[in-house]
């Protein structure tokens, strides 16, 4: 990994992708991350570039539309690439990055197969550049507070750890399509926050797959509800449960219970507050989607890999938090699909 940089020298930083996310993590890099200053962003769609350059203030701002990856790749200046187009187009750019010395920030998953997962990981690793990959949840506040918790024994042996992750509404049947399964899509952040909470890896994989809200992602050969058991190697057991739709919000909790007590997050609301009355106890839905529910951990993950290119050091989620996700999330498509319990 390239060495620590001069004084308070910026982070110069493309962005590949300016999609819902892709958009974002530019306006993050542009207003709310110190260190980092954005250069560039591209899209195969170049209206859509241009627009969200113009918003960030375009060549004024020091933002310009590259032609395409290429330019960006090419571009000496550039010290740092966001990643947030198509899972498809990961692995080869970020081996074209790695090659062209860039450090990488790339939205999950790598790819699909673990055959190109590795070789982008070579890449990386041969060119000695840092790679991130944005499993986000881990920088939410409330999750790190639970990591630390269980860490110094708050709750003394881990025993159990319960997470809910469940959407607000289905995505579109195209996105389905290419998605990789619920497993590879959406639980994938729950295996990533396994891991991460328990400290440990996972040995044993048995998941069931139900279609229980839109009979079309059925038809498609996806399931849009899931349970998953995870047995974890220090021993600890983890319950997932996901959901395509809860008709009220989006709902993200976890529970972890030990021999010594238990810690818990709850979901995020718009407004701290709550009634009673004669019909019972009311509060307000949690928050619609997940833009709004990480706003703030998104732009935590960049303050992060910003920091660690600009002083040389790892970034907080390296190589293996990259693979691993995915080798949980295979195991858990071929448990659903088989009913075996497979150990990893």
């Amino acid at each position: 990994m390239r060495g620590e940089r001069e004084g308070s020298e910026l982070v110069n930083v493309a962005v590949l992708g300016v999609g819902r996310i892709g958009r974002m993590h530019a306006e993050n890099l542009a207003w709310r991350v110190p260190g980092a200053r954005l250069v560039a962003i591209a899209d195969i769609d170049r209206g859509a570039a241009e627009e969200c350059a113009a918003r960030l203030g375009g060549p004024s701002a020091g933002v310009r539309v590259a032609a395409d990856a290429g330019e960006v790749v090419a571009d000496r200046a550039i010290d740092a690439v966001v990643i947030a187009t198509s899972t498809d187009t990961h692995a080869p750019l970020i081996e074209e990055c790695a090659r062209a010395g860039k450090h990488i920030f790339c939205e999950k998953p790598i790819d699909h197969d673990l055959e190109r997962i590795d070789g982008a990981l070579a890449s990386v690793e041969a060119a000695g550049v840092s790679l991130q990959i944005g499993f986000n949840r881990r920088f939410d506040p409330n999750f790190r507070y639970l990591r630390d918790r269980i860490s110094a024994g708050a709750i003394g042996d881990l025993h159990i750890l319960r997470i809910t992750s469940r959407d607000p509404a289905p995505p579109p049947l195209a996105y389905v399509r290419s998605s990789g399964g619920i497993f590879l899509d959406m639980t994938i952040h729950d295996f990533d926050m396994a891991r991460y909470l328990t400290g440990s890896e996972v040995d044993i994989v048995h998941a069931v797959g139900a279609v229980r809200v839109d009979p079309e992602i059925g038809e498609i050969g996806d399931y849009d509800t899931a349970v998953i058991t995870l047995v974890m190697r220090n021993g600890a057991l983890v319950t997932i449960d996901n959901s395509r739709r809860a008709i009220y919000g989006y709902d993200q909790r976890i529970e972890a219970f030990g021999s010594g007590g238990m810690l818990w997050a709850e979901n995020q609301t718009g407004r701290r507050t709550g009634m009673a009355d004669a019909a019972g106890l009311h509060s307000p839905r949690p928050l619609d989607f997940f833009l709004e529910r990480y706003s703030e951990s998104f732009v935590a993950e960049l303050r992060d890999f910003v920091s660690a290119v600009a002083t040389g050091s790892a970034p907080p989620l390296g190589p293996v938090d990259a693979r691993a996700p995915v080798v949980i999330a295979l195991a858990a498509t071929r448990s659903a699909r088989t009913g075996d319990t497979l150990r990893l």
